[in-house]
């Protein structure tokens, strides 16, 4: 990371550059901690190839927890296995997987069955709790989409169709910070029940080929048995999450598209206050108007890479941090970052550094950047390189 000096007085702030530049097996050209990266036995790492459907699948489509209609062109997957509390031994409950993709999104159904009536947990909360799904069932799906076994997208849903996503980096653990657009329905009934989810391609970032090769995992977690199954077997006994993925073919003539997205906002306040000085004829006094402007872009290009710019951001409407405990801290409080300006790709500036005692450095703490002016992000994936580049100039103080 490179920090620019101060500027001069006249711009009473700092510009910040942080140039990353990591290969997928990051630890090799950074003294990274260590990462094991076993090769399973052959056939414990699975192939299935995803059919292309000629009509969405629905919700609906599988009621009775049948697949019906379109839902039969899905490919199915089941076999899931313990993670815990048993590790290696089958599920205790039927869970099935089925997956497939048209030319806009990728379907991830999952019917979980309840066959021994041990009950469903489910509350219907605002999406992504601060602690996703602690005490609910619920069901996540893994995608790596580069096949890197570095980087992969998380999914989650609980049985009301509450969701929440992440960024999960190996080595580094899951960012629940990360958002994007997708869709997901539930329904619950006597049998179990059944969640339906439909990814667009372009909420995701991969290169697009005449056949993709992507990582998938499967995960049910059973609250009342505290018991996590997946597919395929995910083995507490081999160190690494992503390297024990499935591989899943069959996704040709997909693209994330080259999409723009542009922001504008106007802001504009007038004020007058009441002169009362003359009890007699109190007035009005001259209007004091005030006007900001600002505009949030993104351009996607190359299918994997992301430009984010943004001129006089404005950050009202994003989620207020929860309050935290700092009494007799000695540390810095480290906020979630939640501005969407900053959260494209965050985790590629937070490559894993060695640790100092209890304390894990940063490359960089976007969230000191507080009230910036302007600002451009760069990041993306190329051949084996992850690539980050951020600069913004914070001329007001924050």
């Amino acid at each position: 990371m490179v920090v620019l000096r101060k500027w001069p007085r006249n711009l009473a702030g700092c510009v910040a550059i942080a140039l990353s530049f990591t290969i997928a097996s990051f630890g090799q050209a950074t003294g990274d901690k260590p990462e094991s990266k076993e090769i399973l036995p052959a056939g414990t790492r699975p192939i299935i190839k995803i059919p292309r459907v000629t009509q969405p699948p629905r919700l609906e489509d599988f009621d009775g927890m049948v697949p019906n209609g379109a839902a039969v062109q899905l490919r199915k997957v089941t076999n899931f296995i313990q993670n815990k509390p048993s590790d290696g031994k089958p599920a205790t409950e039927r869970t099935e997987g089925y997956m497939g993709y048209d030319d806009t999104n990728l379907y991830v159904v999952m019917v979980c069955w309840d066959d021994k009536h041990v009950g469903v947990r489910a509350s219907l909360t605002r999406r992504e709790p601060s602690t996703p799904f602690d005490s609910d069932d619920y069901i996540e799906f893994t995608l790596d989409t580069f096949q890197d076994q570095r980087h992969a997208f998380l999914f989650d849903v609980n049985p009301r169709g509450v969701q929440a996503d992440a960024l999960y980096t190996e080595g580094e653990g899951t960012d629940y910070s990360w958002d994007t657009l997708w869709y997901s329905r539930a329904k619950v009934s006597k049998d179990g029940y059944v969640i339906w989810t439909a990814i667009p391609f372009r909420s995701l970032r991969f290169h697009p080929t005449g056949e993709n090769h992507w990582g998938i995992m499967l995960t049910r977690y059973i609250a009342q048995n505290n018991e996590y199954d997946n597919w395929p077997e995910l083995s507490p006994t081999i160190s690494g999450r992503l390297n024990q993925e499935a591989t899943a073919s069959g996704l040709e003539n997909i693209s994330p598209s080259r999409n723009m997205q542009f922001i504008p906002y106007v802001e504009s306040r007038t004020f007058r206050g009441l002169d009362t000085r003359d009890p007699a004829q109190p007035r009005f006094d001259s209007a004091n108007f005030q006007g900001k402007a600002g505009l949030d872009s993104k351009f996607v290009f190359h299918d994997s890479l992301v430009l984010d710019a943004t001129v006089n951001p404005d950050f009202a409407q994003v989620e207020s941090d929860e309050p935290q405990n700092t009494i007799n801290q000695r540390f810095e409080v480290f906020f979630p970052e939640k501005r969407p300006f900053f959260m494209e790709n965050s985790n590629f500036f937070e490559a894993p550094l060695i640790a100092v005692g209890f304390l894990q450095p940063r490359l960089v703490f976007t969230r000191r950047i507080a009230d910036p002016t302007f600002g451009v992000r760069l990041t993306g994936k190329q051949g084996p390189w992850n690539l980050g580049f951020l600069i913004a100039s914070q001329s007001r103080p924050g």
